[in-house]
């Protein structure tokens, strides 16, 4: 989104300690008033608290219901593409994907910055634990930006896609660190994130507006932390939360994910990128770092190749997990136009490949849609997929 603090981010080569994260289950859905379309049929809409929020029923265009898989059977190629802070600024980068997924048969995971539908008018109201009232290190949308990011978030949720959290004020420097965050702490920057969320229509005043058609109560099953930061700290209380997943941890690789702490770790992974022996986390912003440091404005002679780069980062990491040992491909990105909007064209390429009839049994899903397929399986099925390591073929039980 716009004015970002950079500070603190470092785009790293997946052998350093730690890269950020800058600013968290599908087809189509009608947005009539009151309404919400599934399949010819039609529910009626019931406000949640001042209509900020809406229950709707069941979300529309989800996959069916998760198959066992059976002992020594290939799984599927899960792949997720998440969005950091979800917000729409003009630049129509929310709707672009949105479109794209359409087109390819995606779900997709936004983690929804709560700021984001804060108007900067009122922004005393947020009380960023450890920093002062008010306080963000992310800028605040305009009025007609977050009037922008409302209308997409909520045709997003109806298309199928999962609406998570991104928190707030996105601190990943000095004492008010997200890093130095206790768990008490935690769950106030949560609660906030709702109350945002499920208050627009109080804090802003539109009436133009339809609400957004989701209990978040119910909705919100998980998130990724500002900079990758402060997860050991945030599981205790994702956890007393109900949450489902965690999506803040840096560093990880292609095999079959864990839970930590009682929550599924779904973390950025290394994936192959051309010079880098190590690899690159699997984050725009990182693949940026090792192009152009902190400069989001490189050289524009550098684009074509850099384009290129990232694009086969991306689908070089698809197809060492497809060919091999099938574990789940995650890919965070950022609505940013990043030198010259590169890196949302090299998503696009990427999903555009992924999504090819050629690669069978590939499936582009959210992290909720994920934790559902997981849940399903027999531990034993699981333990047997993660025996096989990075670009290790999967041979069933030993």
């Amino acid at each position: 989104m716009r004015n970002f603090s950079r500070r603190g981010i470092f785009g790293l080569g997946i052998g350093a300690a730690a890269a950020l994260s800058v600013a968290g289950c599908s087809g189509s859905g009608s947005s009539a008033s009151g309404k919400v379309g599934t399949n010819g049929k039609t529910a009626k809409s019931k406000p949640i608290g001042d209509g900020s929020t809406a229950y709707t029923g069941k979300q529309p265009n989800q996959p069916p219901a998760p198959e066992k898989l059976k002992p020594g059977q290939k799984p599927p190629q899960f792949v997720v593409f998440s969005w950091d802070g979800a917000g729409e600024v003009g630049n129509g980068l929310f709707p672009r994907f949105r479109k794209i997924a359409r087109d390819h048969n995606a779900s997709m995971t936004f983690f929804l910055s709560g700021l984001y539908l804060l108007p900067e008018s009122k922004k005393r109201l947020y009380r960023p634990p450890n920093n002062p009232v008010g306080a963000s290190a992310i800028g605040y949308l305009t009025d007609d930006h977050v009037k922008e990011t409302l209308k997409n978030v909520r045709a997003a949720w109806l298309e199928g896609h999962e609406i998570g959290t991104h928190f707030n004020g996105h601190f990943c420097d000095g004492t008010g660190s997200v890093e130095h965050w206790t768990p008490a702490q935690w769950d106030s920057e949560i609660e906030q994130a709702m109350d945002f969320v499920t208050k627009w229509r109080t804090n802003t005043g539109f009436t133009d507006l339809e609400p957004l058609p989701f209990d978040y109560s119910k909705e919100l099953v998980g998130g990724r932390t500002p900079c990758l930061k402060g997860q050991e700290n945030l599981l205790p209380t994702a956890r007393k939360r109900g949450w489902r997943y965690d999506a803040s941890s840096p560093g990880g690789l292609q095999v079959w994910p864990t839970k930590k702490q009682g929550l599924w770790d779904f973390p950025l992974q290394s994936i192959p990128f051309a010079g880098l022996s190590s690899g690159v986390l699997s984050m725009d912003f990182n693949i940026l770092y090792n192009q152009s440091q902190n400069s989001t404005k490189g050289p524009p002679a550098n684009y074509p190749r850099w384009r290129k780069q990232a694009t086969d980062a991306y689908i070089a990491g698809f197809q060492r997990a497809y060919e091999t040992n099938r574990a789940p491909l995650f890919i965070g990105n950022h609505f940013e136009q990043w030198n010259g909007g590169i890196y949302m064209d090299a998503v696009e390429e990427a999903i555009k490949h992924i999504g090819d009839e050629k690669h069978k049994d590939v499936r582009m899903v959210s992290f909720r849609q994920l934790c559902d397929w997981l849940d399903a399986q027999d531990p034993q099925v699981l333990a047997d997929l993660r025996r096989a390591g990075v670009g290790q073929q999967f041979t069933g039980r030993g």
